[in-house]
C-alpha cells in the first residue's frame, strides 16, 4: 500500500513526507526541517527505515540539538557579573581569602600549599595525620563543600611531595560566617586526629 503524501502548511507545493525514499546527496526538499529551521549540524539530516542521510564531518558524530540552555544561562551569568562588577567581586573574594588564610594556617597540623600574593580565592592544604579525601568527606558530612584530590595538578603536587590536597574555594556568594564554620570544622577534624 502506498503511503499518503502530507502537504506542507507553509508551502502547498511540497510534500512533508515523500512516498519514495530520498536520493543520496544534499537535502533539496524546500519544506524539509533543515530548510525551515536551519541545520542543527548534528547526526542524521534525515532518517527513515529505508535510508539515512548524515550531516558532514564532524557534526555527523554529534547527537541532538546544541546546548542552548547553557548558552542562555552563560549569557545571563555574564550580565549578572557585569551588573555586580568584576572589580567588586574580585575585592570581596580576596577579602574572604585574606580572612581565611591566617585562620587556617593557625590550626596545628595544617600545611598551606600555594600562598602567592595575587592568587585566586582558593586555599589548598593538607592536614597532618589525615588523608585529603578523608578530610573532604568529613567536611562534606558537615555540609561544607570542598574539593579533595589532585585537582589535575599531579606534576606540581608531586614536586611538592604530595599526591592530593583539600581545596576550599571562596566566591562572592560566600560569607565570613561560612568561613568561621569551615575553620571550626577543620579544627575539630585536627583535634580528633
Amino acid at each position: 500500500m502506498k503511503r499518503p503524501v502530507a502537504v506542507c502548511p507553509v508551502q502547498k507545493s511540497c510534500a512533508l513526507e515523500s512516498a519514495t525514499p530520498p536520493r543520496s546527496g544534499p537535502v533539496t526538499d524546500t519544506c524539509s526541517a533543515e530548510r525551515q529551521y536551519g541545520s542543527s549540524d548534528h547526526g542524521p539530516v534525515t532518517a527513515t527505515f529505508e535510508r539515512s542521510l548524515f550531516a558532514p564531518h564532524p557534526g555527523r558524530f554529534e547527537a541532538g540539538t546544541g546546548n542552548i540552555a547553557d548558552a542562555v544561562g552563560l549569557a545571563e551569568a555574564v550580565r549578572y557579573v557585569e551588573k555586580v562588577g568584576i572589580e567588586r567581586i574580585n575585592a570581596y573574594e580576596h577579602a574572604l581569602l585574606d580572612y581565611a588564610t591566617p585562620l587556617l594556617a593557625a590550626i596545628p597540623g595544617v600545611r598551606l600549599v600555594g600562598t602567592a600574593d595575587e592568587k585566586a580565592s582558593v586555599l589548598s592544604f593538607v592536614l597532618a595525620g589525615h588523608e585529603p579525601l578523608e578530610v573532604g568527606k568529613a567536611l562534606n558530612a558537615e555540609g561544607i563543600a570542598v574539593r579533595a584530590g589532585h585537582h589535575c595538578a599531579q606534576p606540581i603536587l608531586r614536586r611538592l611531595g604530595l599526591e592530593a590536597t583539600v581545596r576550599p574555594s571562596f566566591a562572592f556568594y560566600n560569607t565570613f560566617d561560612e568561613i568561621d564554620v569551615f575553620i571550626a570544622a577543620v579544627r575539630r577534624i585536627a583535634a580528633d586526629g
